[in-house]
């Protein structure tokens, strides 16, 4: 790499170097960091972990509380060796990848090859980064019109077009997580949620259901990751009789970068698992299209993908948004993009929300959001809505936009611990941040009961309780309850984050049709046909155990201590 220099002699003369502004600590390591540089032949091209990367200074705002004359001159500085540093960055990264990629098995090289050179490019977006990634005085609330309700596009009757309306549609389901955070191993699609039936076997009922009904040929799709693709596979065998044609692709395999060296943990394509990572749901443009399956897809006729997660179990077909995307109201444009937004609880505080930036419409995450901005982020009242991750899209537009290189989303940076302590960073992109890239984008403010994700065992006793009946597949609140909303539980993780666990603390799941609120902490089981209605707090000290004892009924009640029922 050819040797490049900084002109810092001006600014090491300057007595204002030595002052305490806020830019003087990351000048000084800017003057370590160009002594290090100069004092080795090769740079600080690093091609080892040994070389640590100083993120404060590689990621700094040179411009933070400009001013005139000398600040001025320090503040190129800074920038020159910022850029310096990421030409490095980029240079080490480069090398390490291709010999990565020559350790593939010759028939897989060129894709690997290929691989890695789309995680290269993810790589300099990365690099690209330096503080927010949004101004937030120029932040807008949607125009008027790019948030619909639900009711706009609702209609009493489809005049039997139903048919014709599933045979424009492709369901893709987001397979690629683990159920490790709820203690179990494989794919979390292949948990059971609901008497016996995985989040998999009721998407393929939904599915099949409405297939029968209408006769129709609505295929499902799966995005597999390296981590769910075998066990996924072997599991769809036994779908083989469904009125479901199901197909799967996989999402890319990127390798995890050491934090402190930038470069890659791999050093071989067949090293462990734990160097590589699928990179988010915004992996679902690219690979969709590089699969062939879009293709053949838009070749039989079909226009329009619906994309969601697959623990997301309110996530269904809506022939109402269907027909507003195939058969647009008279005198609007077509829609390319509806991403389906809900109303925000004090429960989703964290939600990416839509807002109007640069004039598009764009998904706004807390990541992207200054620190001194965060509880704004959080309000309700300023920021209503949020995003559920239920995407309809064009597939010709997902097409064109992939194809042309024009499918720009924001870098989000994963902090992770690998088991032998090293710090590592997964740069991944999310599927809802592909809004702003698409024409004509708008959201729908959806009722409630289409978002019912299971992230925790908290929202696993929901789904199992009889606050709601499975019809065809498809979850749907009880009509016995009075309220629509869903009572906030809150389980402590020692006892119930783990599924194992959690199921072995009830006898059966209590009737939960009137419950506001559920807390339970500590030690705690729960006995046969036990009734919880209002708001009920149980928590047991620590050391100490509280058994409910088998049909026992609370309401607004609190339980605290220990209380334990024992076979006479």
């Amino acid at each position: 790499m050819p040797e490049q220099s900084v002109d810092i002699h001006s600014a090491e003369k300057s007595e204002d170097f030595k002052t305490k502004t806020a830019q003087d600590g990351i000048i000084n390591r800017v003057f370590k960091a160009l002594e290090l540089r100069h004092s080795t032949a090769e740079g600080i091209r690093r091609q080892s972990s040994t070389n640590y990367v100083d993120w404060e200074l590689l990621f700094s705002d040179p411009n933070l509380s400009p001013s005139r004359g000398s600040t001025m001159q320090r503040t190129q500085s800074i920038m020159e060796f910022q850029q310096l540093m990421k030409n490095d960055a980029k240079s080490a990264l480069r090398y390490e990848l291709d010999k990565l990629g020559n350790t593939a098995e010759k028939e897989y090289r060129e894709i690997i090859k290929k691989d890695l050179a789309n995680f290269e490019t993810l790589f300099k977006r990365f690099l690209l980064k330096s503080g927010p990634s949004i101004v937030w005085n120029d932040i807008k609330s949607p125009p008027e019109g790019y948030i619909k309700s639900y009711s706009e596009i609702s209609k009493p009757t489809l005049s039997g077009t139903e048919k014709h309306l599933l045979s424009k549609l492709v369901v893709v389901k987001l397979n690629g997580g683990l159920g490790t955070s709820m203690g179990c191993t494989g794919p979390k699609s292949l948990i059971s949620v609901r008497s016996g039936l995985t989040f998999l076997d009721l998407t393929v009922q939904q599915i099949e259901s409405l297939n029968k009904k209408y006769d129709a040929q609505v295929p499902l799709v799966l995005m597999n990751s390296f981590n769910t693709d075998d066990d996924t596979n072997m599991i769809l065998r036994k779908y083989a009789s469904c009125h479901v044609k199901i197909h799967t692709f996989n999402q890319n395999r990127y390798p995890r970068i050491n934090k402190e060296s930038l470069l890659p943990i791999a050093q071989s394509c067949n090293d462990p698992l734990e160097a590589w990572y699928p990179p988010g749901h915004g992996d679902v443009y690219e690979c969709f299209v590089k699969s062939g399956l879009l293709d053949k897809f838009v070749k039989e006729g079909r226009e329009f993908v619906f994309v969601s997660n697959i623990d997301n179990l309110g996530a269904t077909i809506d022939l109402n948004i269907l027909n507003m995307l195939v058969n647009p109201p008279e005198g609007s444009k077509p829609c390319d993009f509806v991403m389906e937004v809900t109303d925000k609880t004090r429960a989703d505080v964290k939600g990416g929300t839509l807002i109007e930036y640069e004039n598009k419409l764009r998904l706004l995450e807390i990541a992207q959001v200054p620190k001194e901005h965060v509880d704004e982020f959080k309000s309700v009242s300023k920021f209503k809505i949020f995003n559920t991750n239920n995407l309809w899209m064009s597939m010709q537009s997902i097409s064109e936009l992939t194809t042309a290189g024009k499918m720009e989303m924001e870098v989000i940076v994963n902090n992770k611990r690998l088991a032998n302590g090293t710090n590592v960073i997964q740069l991944e992109t999310a599927s809802g941040a592909g809004i702003k890239n698409f024409h004509n984008a708008i959201g729908i403010n959806v009722p409630r009961s289409r978002f019912l994700p299971v992230k925790k065992t908290s929202d696993l006793l929901l789904v199992m309780s009889n606050l709601y009946e499975l019809k065809n597949g498809s979850m749907v609140m009880s009509s016995k309850r009075q309220f629509p909303t869903t009572p906030l539980i809150k389980l402590g993780d020692e006892h119930f984050s783990k599924i194992h666990k959690f199921l072995g603390r009830f006898a059966n799941i209590p009737d939960m049709l009137e419950l506001d609120h559920l807390t339970v902490s500590g030690d705690v089981t729960f006995g046969k046909d036990v009734t919880l209605k209002g708001t009920v707090i149980i928590i047991a000290n620590h050391g100490e155990r509280i058994d409910i004892p088998s049909g026992a009924f609370l309401e607004n009640k609190i339980v605290s201590g220990n209380l334990r029922i024992l076979d006479h």
